[in-house]
């Protein structure tokens, strides 16, 4: 595939790393669970997934002049934080759009976790009342307009990075990733589990992975766990996305619609609010693993990754691979969810 004639300045500390999740494993008496962590892949700002996809989108924003990244998410967005990172690393200002997406009034929550980290990289972050969307937003437009109007030159970054048109491109080549990985440790993962909210880490593994099956003949499911409850937005983005970078990497053929899973039933009812078994998996995957997720992404994947083994919807005899995107810091924000021990 034509992964390598794109441009990549590497933000990572290289491949990030697999293992074994033993204990979750044996707890669900099912398919054998290992976790791929991009939440400890970049010593910038404590990393996530968000870097990968920046790689790809830094070579541009470079030759384009821009001396300003422009971005948008929520007061938590985990893609901000990492925007402002990657400015702070490139030496470039940062502006950030911080949307109201969660009705969570928590009166620390536009203070800690990661807009305060954002704040500490230097970024010009400006909270605003909308809420969530994963489309294009006014906000974002007008931070862009501001910023040349101040005699900047603004890069567009979108909301996760997802409607950029290289937003795709770092985890196709996650996936190529996976397979070195597989021949190291000597495993086969035929299931891959990743959190889908923007879409752009999902729809580039599924063009990745499409990839890899027409170079070995060898299939794998992708299944995205939709955490953004406006699931047919999510559905038809990621489905844009994969078939964009799919182009982009010469592919070869369209994406199938077999290849495009994105599964309900863990978002709850509003993105950002944690459901019960977001809860639960939290728990699980803190006490049994040490490995610690957030309630707005990680906790509803890990929560369906949890019931697909559980209910051998991911057959017994399947390797599993779970994609750690990273978002921890965004548990400050909700720390009323943990009772103190009395």
């Amino acid at each position: 595939m034509k992964l390598d004639q794109f441009p990549r300045h590497q933000l990572t500390f290289g491949p990030s790393p697999i293992h074994h999740l033993k204990r979750l494993s044996d707890h669900l008496g099912g398919a054998q669970v290992w976790a791929k962590r991009e939440d400890v892949s970049s010593g910038l700002a404590y990393g996530g997934n968000k870097i990968r996809k920046m790689e790809y989108i830094v070579p541009d924003a470079i030759a384009s002049g821009a001396d300003t990244l422009v971005s948008i998410g929520g007061y938590q967005s985990n893609h901000t934080r990492q925007v402002a990172a990657v400015a702070a690393h490139l030496g470039m200002k940062c502006r950030l759009v911080q949307e109201k997406w969660v009705p969570w009034d928590d009166p620390v929550n536009d203070k800690v976790g990661n807009i305060l980290l954002s704040r500490m990289m230097g970024a010009d972050s400006r909270l605003d009342p909308a809420g969530f969307d994963i489309g294009i937003r006014d906000s974002w437009k007008d931070a862009l307009r501001e910023v040349e109007e101040a005699g900047g030159t603004p890069y567009a970054i979108p909301a996760g990075a997802s409607e950029h048109p290289l937003g795709g491109l770092g985890f196709a080549n996650w996936a190529f990733e996976v397979a070195e990985q597989e021949k190291q440790f000597g495993v086969f993962f035929d299931t891959i589990v990743v959190c889908t909210v923007t879409g752009s880490t999902h729809a580039g593994m599924i063009a990745g992975f499409a990839a890899l099956e027409e170079l070995t003949g060898v299939k794998r499911r992708v299944l995205g766990i939709d955490a953004s409850a406006t699931l047919e937005k999510t559905r038809d983005q990621v489905a844009r996305i994969a078939r964009h970078t799919a182009e982009l990497i010469e592919l070869g053929r369209d994406i199938r619609d077999d290849e495009i899973q994105v599964l309900e039933g863990w978002a709850g009812e509003l993105y950002g609010l944690p459901v019960e078994s977001t809860m639960n998996a939290m728990a699980m995957g803190a006490q049994l693993e040490a490995m610690i997720t957030d309630p707005v992404y990680e906790g509803k994947s890990l929560a369906g990754l949890i019931d697909l083994v559980k209910d051998k919807d991911i057959p017994a005899d399947s390797t599993v691979l779970y994609a750690h995107l990273g978002g921890q810091q965004a548990v400050n924000a909700y720390h009323s969810l943990w009772d103190p021990v009395k």
